[in-house]
């Protein structure tokens, strides 16, 4: 029995609203990263799945996948890299005290 392609749209329909809505109305910038991480989760879902269906012979969506699951691996280590700097400056990781990054 084969999922139908509506099923995995709707999973990645609401991972990425709810990515988007974590971004929005998170001031923890921990909480942001992951809504972030979850957008593009759910890109990566959509990528697989317009490639199963539509082109199952060819490779390309899983390619992107993966190129986009290492792009999301180096903007999360220099996103937590820059919550430390701000932690170890403010002494706070809320978004909302941020006025200024220097250096």
């Amino acid at each position: 029995m084969d999922i139908p392609m509506s099923f995995y749209l709707l999973v990645s329909f609401v991972m990425f609203f709810a990515g988007v809505f974590g971004f929005i109305t998170r001031k923890n910038m921990i909480a942001m990263l992951m809504s972030l991480e979850l957008i593009l989760n759910s890109v990566n879902i959509n990528f697989v799945v317009f490639n199963r269906f539509l082109f199952p012979e060819q490779m390309e969506g899983m390619f992107f996948t993966l190129f986009i699951i290492g792009v999301a691996a180096a903007e999360t280590a220099v996103a937590i890299a820059i919550i430390i700097n701000v932690f170890r400056s403010v002494n706070n990781i809320s978004a909302d005290d941020i006025q200024k990054m220097k250096y």
